[in-house]
C-alpha cells in the first residue's frame, strides 16, 4: 500500500495490547484527542508523533501545516504569514515527503517565478479532510523512499469507521487586521453505511477564503561605497543598499475541495476503498514594488551617510525610481483517484494500491514598470524619501524609460502515477510477521514559460491610477506612492496583446520537463518477545530520471530550436537497510532505537539545466542535471515515560550522517539580458557598462545553482512533555528541539533552526475550551521567495495563537481564534543581521467559527 503503511497501520501490531490501557478511561475534547495521539505514538514501532482530527481542530489554524506546529521536531516557514512547508528534525522541507492515505498528491506551483518543490505545500489540504496524521522519523523498509528527515502520513476518515448518517461541518469568518475584507469559509462531511456495515461512503467538501496582505522592505543586494565616485563621508568598504524596495503583496486565497471515499467490505477478510480528490484554488495576487537602482547611474549619487557601519542613506538626483506592478492570475487544479484493496486471513494477506493524480496551473502575469527620475534620499528604515513629494505623486511624472513592461504565462503540469503490491505472512514465533512487496512510481513535471515584450511606453495618466498607496512602517514617500491598481494594469497590457512578440530568452531558459521513475522492492520481518518488539528490513530502489531543457548558444532565438535541445538521463540504484527496536520496561517506560539508510532527491527543477534570470538585479537561479541523490544513514534513540493518563515525558536524539548533501552555490555566469531586445540606443545608455554588460547583450549574472557538496551531518535532540493536571481542566503540551548540522567545509544547511520551542497550555471544563499555542524558532538559512533571489538567513520568528470555544449540547460549538497575535516580523538578512534583505509584516489574523455535528 502507498508508502507501505496505509493498510499495515489499519491493524495494530501483534503485541499492541500492551499499549491499550488508556482506552479504559473515556474522555472527550482536547484530552480525548491527546489520548488517541499518544495511543498511536505508543503502539508504533518507529520513532514517531501523531495528531488526530479533534486535535487538529482545536488549534488556531487554517491549514494542515499550522496544525502540525506543536509536533516535536516540526517547524514551519511562514513567508506569507501562514504555515506552508514543514521541516522535520532540522532538514529542508523538500526532503520530507507526505502521503495522503498512502499515496502522493500531485501539486503545482502557485507563485509566478517559483519552481516545483518535492516538499508538500500544506495549504493544499483543508484540516477537515483528515482523521489522523503521523510523522514517522525513523524509517522502515516498507516506507516509500525519498525522505531524509521524516515521512508524513495523512489519513482521511473512512465511512465504515463513522456512524451512519453522521454529519459534521463548520462555518467561519476570518479577518486580517492589516488589510482585506472579512472572508467566509465552510466545510461539510457526510457519512453513510448500510446496516451490516459492509458498504459505506462519505464525502467531505470545503470552501475556504482568506485575505493575505504582506508589506515591508526588500533590499536587492549591496555594493561598496567606493562604487559611487561622488560619495563623501563614508569609508570605501561600507556596504550600501543598491535597491531599497517598498514591497506590497495583496492576495485573496480561495480553495474549493472535495474528497470522496467508497468503502466495500464483502467479508471480514476482503476490503476495497475507492477515493477521489478534487481541489480548485485561486491564488491571484497583486505585487507592487517601488525601488531605486543606484548602480545604474553611480555618478548621480552625491552623498552617502552611514549607520552602524552599513551604508544606510544617500541621495540621487538622476537615478530612476522604478515602480513595478505585477498582477498575477493563478488557479491550480488538482485531481486524483486511488483504489486500494486487501485480503487478510489469520495467517497471510495480500494488499494493493493503484492511482493517479494530476495538478496543473496556467499562471499569468501582467507587468508594467514606469519610472520616476526626480531626486530622492533613502535608508533602510524609511525606504525612499522624495525631494519633491508633490511631483512624485503626479502620475504624469511616472512613465516608461524605453521599457514599459510585458505579459507572461507559465504553464505547469505535474502527474503522479503509482502502483504497489504487498504480501504478509504471520508466524507463531519470535519473528511473527514477514512482509514483502514491490512498488512502481512515476512522477512527471512539465514547465513552460512565455514572455511577450514590446509594450508601448506611456505615462501613468494614460494607464490610470487609483487612490495612493498607504503602507505601514514606511513613512517616507515610497510607502505612500502613486498606485496604478490591478485592473488598470490588466487593461493597459491587454489592449496591446496582439502586437507583443515572444521573448526567446525567457522561453529557452525556463522551458523543461522531467520524468522520474522509481521501482522499489522490500522485505521486512517483524518480531516480538517479552518486552521487545521491532522490525528488520531491506529495501532496494532503482531510480531513473530523464530531463529535457534548452541549452541556447549566443543570443537567444527561436530559430532551429531542435539544435538547442538538451536531453539528459541519470540512473542510480540503492540498497536501504533498516532496523527499529522497542523495549517496554513494563513500568510505563518505552525505549526505542532506529537505524536506516535513506535516500532523497533534489527538487525537480534542479535536476535539469534551466535558468531563471532577473534582468534588473542581474541575479538568477538554475538547475544542474549532474546532481546525485542525497544519501544518509540515520540513527534515532528515544525514551518515553507514560507516567499518567494522557501524559508523557519523552526525549529523543537523532543523528543523520549524510554521504552527499546538495547546496546552492552562486557563481558569475555570462547571460544574455533580455532588455537588449529593446531599442539599441536605450539598451546601450541604460545597460552597457553595468554588471559587465557589453554591446552584444551579455552581462555578468550571479547565478545560484545546486552542487554536490560532499558529506554533511545533522545531530540534535527533542524533549516533549504532555499532561492534564488532574480534574482542574488545565493541561499543557510543550516541546523543545535542538538541531545542529553542517555541510562540507562547515556550510550551513538550509531551513535548519538550531533551537525551536512549542508550548500550548489549555483549559477544558464542561462546555468551555481554551487553548494558547506559542511557537518560536531561531534563525535559519533560506532562499528568496522567488527564483532569482539570493540565499538569505531568516531571523528568529515567533508565532502566538489562541482559541476559545463553547459547546452546546455536544452538537454545536462556537469558537473564536487568533493567529499571529504578536504581529511578528519576518526578516531576512544577507550573512550579517545589519545587511537586511527583507522585512515583512503580514498582520494579525482572526477567525470566528460555528461547528456542528449530528
Amino acid at each position: 500500500m502507498g508508502p507501505g503503511l496505509a493498510m499495515a497501520q489499519d491493524a495494530p501490531p501483534a503485541n499492541a495490547g500492551q499499549a491499550t490501557d488508556l482506552d479504559t478511561v473515556v474522555v472527550t475534547g482536547i484530552r480525548a484527542s491527546l489520548e488517541k495521539s499518544l495511543d498511536t505514538k505508543r503502539a508504533n514501532v518507529t520513532v514517531s508523533e501523531a495528531i488526530t482530527a479533534e486535535d487538529i481542530g482545536k488549534f488556531a489554524n487554517t491549514n494542515v501545516a499550522e496544525a502540525m506546529s506543536q509536533i516535536p521536531g516540526v517547524v514551519l516557514d511562514r513567508r506569507f504569514g501562514q504555515g506552508e512547508r514543514v521541516s522535520i528534525d532540522g532538514t529542508d522541507p523538500s526532503l520530507n515527503l507526505s502521503f495522503l492515505d498512502g499515496h502522493p498528491v500531485a501539486q503545482s506551483i502557485w507563485l509566478y517565478g517559483e519552481q516545483p518543490n518535492r516538499g508538500f505545500d500544506y495549504t493544499l489540504l483543508a484540516p477537515e479532510v483528515l482523521g489522523r496524521l503521523e510523522v514517522i522519523k525513523s524509517s522502515e523498509a516498507r516506507l516509500t523512499e525519498g525522505s531524509l528527515g521524516g515521512t508524513v502520513l495523512m489519513h482521511t476518515r473512512k465511512p465504515l469507521d463513522m456512524d451512519a448518517h453522521s454529519v459534521a461541518g463548520s462555518l467561519s469568518f476570518n479577518k486580517n487586521d492589516q488589510g482585506g475584507d472579512t472572508r467566509p469559509s465552510g466545510s461539510l462531511i457526510y457519512s453513510w453505511k448500510n446496516a451490516d456495515e459492509r458498504f459505506g461512503f462519505n464525502i467531505a467538501a470545503q470552501h475556504y477564503e482568506e485575505a493575505v496582505d504582506r508589506q515591508g522592505v526588500e533590499v536587492f543586494g549591496y555594493v561598496k561605497a567606493n562604487t559611487f565616485p561622488n560619495q563623501t563621508g563614508a569609508a570605501a568598504g561600507i556596504d550600501v543598499p543598491n535597491f531599497v524596495n517598498a514591497a506590497w503583496f495583496q492576495q485573496t486565497r480561495e480553495r474549493d475541495s472535495a474528497n470522496v471515499n467508497l468503502q466495500f467490505k464483502p467479508s471480514d477478510e476482503l476490503e476495497f476503498n475507492l477515493s477521489g480528490l478534487y481541489i480548485k484554488e485561486s491564488f491571484d495576487n497583486y505585487n507592487q514594488s517601488v525601488y531605486n537602482f543606484l548602480t545604474q547611474r553611480p555618478g548621480a549619487v552625491d552623498r552617502i551617510t552611514t549607520t552602524g557601519g552599513v551604508g544606510a542613506g544617500g541621495h540621487s538626483n538622476a537615478n530612476p525610481v522604478f515602480y513595478d506592478n505585477n498582477v498575477r492570475a493563478s488557479e491550480p487544479t488538482t485531481k486524483g483517484v486511488d483504489l486500494t484493496g486487501k485480503f487478510q486471513t489469520d495467517r497471510w494477506g495480500v494488499s494493493g494500491q493503484v492511482g493517479h493524480s494530476k495538478s496543473e496551473n496556467s499562471l499569468e502575469q501582467w507587468f508594467i514598470e514606469p519610472v520616476y527620475t526626480g531626486g530622492y534620499s533613502w535608508d533602510l528604515k524609511r525606504g525612499l524619501t522624495f525631494d519633491n513629494p508633490a511631483a512624485a505623486s503626479n502620475p504624469a511624472n511616472w512613465a516608461g524609460d524605453g521599457f514599459m513592461g510585458n505579459y507572461g504565462v507559465i504553464d505547469t503540469e505535474t502527474k503522479d502515477t503509482y502502483g504497489q503490491l504487498d504480501f504478509n505472512i504471520r508466524f507463531d514465533s519470535v519473528f511473527n510477521s514477514l512482509q514483502f512487496g514491490v512498488r512502481r512510481g512515476k512522477h512527471e513535471e512539465d514547465y513552460r514559460q512565455n514572455v511577450y515584450v514590446g509594450l508601448p511606453v506611456a505615462d501613468l495618466v494614460t494607464v490610470g491610477t487609483i487612490n495612493p498607496a498607504n503602507m505601514r512602517d514606511l513613512n517616507a514617500g515610497s510607502g505612500r506612492h502613486v498606485q496604478v491598481g490591478r485592473q488598470n494594469v490588466i487593461d493597459y497590457v491587454n489592449q496591446y496583446r496582439d502586437i507583443l512578440r515572444p521573448d526567446a530568452g525567457s522561453f529557452l531558459n525556463n522551458t523543461y520537463n522531467i520524468e522520474q521513475n522509481n521501482t522499489g522492492a522490500y522485505v521486512q520481518a517483524d518480531f516480538a518477545t517479552g518486552g521487545w518488539r521491532g522490525n528488520l528490513g531491506l529495501r532496494y530502489v532503482e531510480s531513473k530520471t530523464d530531463g529535457f531543457a534548452y541549452e541556447p548558444g549566443g543570443a537567444p532565438s527561436f530559430d532551429n530550436l531542435a539544435s538547442k535541445e538538451r536531453r539528459t538521463s541519470k540512473k542510480q540504484d540503492f540498497v536501504l537497510p533498516s532496523l527499529n527496536v522497542v523495549y517496554d520496561t513494563g513500568s510505563d517506560v518505552l525505549l526505542r532505537f532506529g537505524a536506516a539508510k535513506v535516500v532523497a532527491w533534489a527538487p525537480y527543477n534542479q535536476l535539469v539545466r534551466n535558468t531563471f534570470l532577473n534582468d534588473n538585479t542581474f541575479t538568477g537561479t538554475g538547475g544542474r542535471a549532474e546532481l546525485d541523490a542525497y544519501e544518509s544513514t540515520n540513527y534515532s534513540l528515544s525514551a518515553e515515560w507514560y507516567f499518567a493518563e494522557q501524559s508523557v515525558l519523552a526525549a529523543s536524539v537523532f543523528y543523520k550522517d549524510i554521504g552527499n548533501y546538495i547546496l546552492s552555490v552562486s557563481n558569475i555566469e555570462r547571460q544574455f539580458n533580455s532588455n537588449a531586445q529593446t531599442a539599441p540606443a536605450f539598451y546601450q545608455s541604460r545597460i552597457v557598462g553595468t554588471n559587465g554588460c557589453t554591446t552584444d547583450g551579455f552581462c555578468d549574472y550571479s547565478i545560484t545553482r545546486p552542487e554536490n557538496a560532499g558529506k554533511g551531518k545533522v545531530k540534535g535532540f527533542t524533549v516533549s512533555y504532555q499532561q492534564p493536571f488532574g480534574d482542574t481542566g488545565f493541561g499543557l503540551t510543550a516541546n523543545y528541539t535542538y538541531a545542529d548540522g553542517e555541510g562540507a567545509n562547515g556550510t550551513d544547511l538550509p531551513y535548519q533552526s538550531r533551537d525551536a520551542v512549542a508550548i500550548s497550555p489549555y483549559y477544558e471544563h464542561g462546555p468551555l475550551t481554551a487553548r494558547v499555542s506559542y511557537n518560536w524558532r531561531s534563525d535559519y538559512l533560506a532562499g528568496g521567495y522567488v527564483a532569482g533571489a539570493p540565499p538569505a538567513s531568516v531571523d528568529d520568528y515567533a508565532e502566538l495563537g489562541a482559541s476559545v470555544s463553547w459547546t452546546f449540547d455536544d452538537r454545536l460549538t462556537v469558537a473564536l481564534e487568533g493567529m499571529n497575535l504578536l504581529d511578528s516580523e519576518y526578516k531576512q538578512y544577507l550573512g550579517r543581521e545589519e545587511l537586511v534583505a527583507q522585512r515583512f509584516h503580514t498582520g494579525r489574523r482572526f477567525m470566528a467559527s460555528f461547528r456542528f455535528k449530528f
